[in-house]
């Protein structure tokens, strides 16, 4: 399985949670983004519980994130 994650960070911590989030197993991409959000990682898993887990355990307990939004997605 695999995930877009859209993530917001605090302002001023954004390239701490980018390196935090390159070391993570799983999340295969992430970047800096201009928008609504400040961040997108790309996190695969095989199965989609595990997916769901990796973004609650490494993700969205990141210090600096303060809001996430998954987008699935269903081709490659």
């Amino acid at each position: 399985m695999r995930a877009y994650v859209l993530v917001h960070v605090r302002t001023g911590e954004e390239y701490g949670v980018i390196r935090a989030l390159k070391s993570v197993p799983g999340i295969i991409r992430v970047d800096f983004t201009f928008g609504p959000y400040d961040i997108i990682a790309e996190v695969e898993a095989p199965t989609l519980e595990e997916l769901g887990m990796s973004v609650s355990e490494n993700i969205r307990c990141q210090p600096g994130v303060t809001d996430t939004l998954t987008c699935l997605a269903i081709t490659s």
